[in-house]
């Protein structure tokens, strides 16, 4: 039977979620909305895949090398919620307690840690699970990503999804079409005045963006079938769109010490779990956890207690 590991893209789904739930508060007045949403995103994917490995990775709060290969790379982001961060160490706390490793790299996105995990775990199944579409260019026949679009909705994205979302282009093609249309969210440039047909168009006659402008280059037949205007733009752009792919290449080869069997899941201190929950006033996730703890006794492809 293969295994199957959920790397869990941390940050992505503690934003997700933030904005998903109303403003949940304790007692006291903390507030705990994107806890309580990461929580029911951890123990929805347990119970949806039953991995019997699980990791998470965060973003290191601080500037990547994408900074100083473009200093305006996410420039335009508006600062994340100070009730946001605040709720960021307890969320690791849980995982501690559920005895999930956590990855994070100063330099380096969750994307980077998550590309190199997926690279050091060959042979076994991966899901990624995350709040955007950055990954997709990580899907392969070992590896899916499920993507929340809330709390409750979400989709799982495996080679075929991904082609018929993107209109034919394989998962890797992805860095071609950001190289070519940019992204606002990250403020990676891409060109202006190419919109994303003409792009999907471009990649899919020609394969890459290396090869688009190999073609032009040569003065290929091929290259004869770009009109002379999308030709001019894509030439005055070439320096920008060979950036804005680098930009968007997830980074496979960060120096991490990755050991598979430690992220072996199952064996979690309850007892902490529940005291967290109390304090948290999360009532309803006990019996939640009764399930998980069922559930990893009755699945072979869970580790057993």
């Amino acid at each position: 039977m293969v295994k199957r590991l959920l790397i869990l893209d941390a940050n992505s789904i503690i934003h997700r979620t933030y904005h998903a739930l109303p403003p949940l508060k304790t007692k006291n007045g903390k507030l705990v909305n994107a806890i309580y949403g990461f929580l029911l995103v951890l123990f929805k994917v347990i119970e949806e895949f039953r991995p019997f490995y699980i990791c998470a990775c965060f973003d290191f709060p601080a500037k990547t090398f994408r900074h100083e290969k473009f200093k305006e790379y996410k420039a335009k982001r508006p600062p994340t919620p100070s009730d946001l961060i605040s709720q960021i160490p307890t969320i690791k706390e849980f995982l501690k307690a559920f005895k999930i490793p956590i990855f994070e790299k100063e330099g380096f996105e969750a994307d980077d840690l998550i590309g190199t995990i997926v690279l050091k775990s060959q042979g076994v199944e991966k899901i990624i699970v995350s709040g955007d579409l950055d990954n997709l260019q990580l899907v392969s026949k070992e590896t899916k990503v499920f993507v929340l679009s809330g709390v409750k909705k979400s989709t799982l994205y495996t080679e075929k999804e991904v082609e018929e979302k993107y209109q034919g282009l394989k998962p890797k093609q992805l860095l071609d079409l950001k190289a070519l249309v940019g992204d606002k969210s990250d403020n990676i440039p891409g060109i202006q005045n190419i919109g994303p047909k003409t792009a999907q168009k471009l990649i899919f006659k020609f394969g890459c963006v290396e090869n688009i402008y190999s073609e032009i280059e040569k003065n290929s037949k091929n290259s004869k079938e770009i009109t002379p205007k999308i030709r001019e733009i894509l030439l005055e752009a070439k320096e920008q769109v060979f950036l804005s792919k680098e930009l968007a290449k997830i980074n496979q080869d960060v120096p991490i010490d990755f050991d598979l069997k430690k992220c072996s899941f199952g064996d979690f201190d309850e007892l902490q779990i529940r005291k967290l929950f109390e304090e948290m006033g999360f009532k309803s996730l006990i019996k939640r956890l009764q399930e998980i703890k069922n559930l990893l006794h009755s699945n072979d492809n869970l580790k057993l207690f």
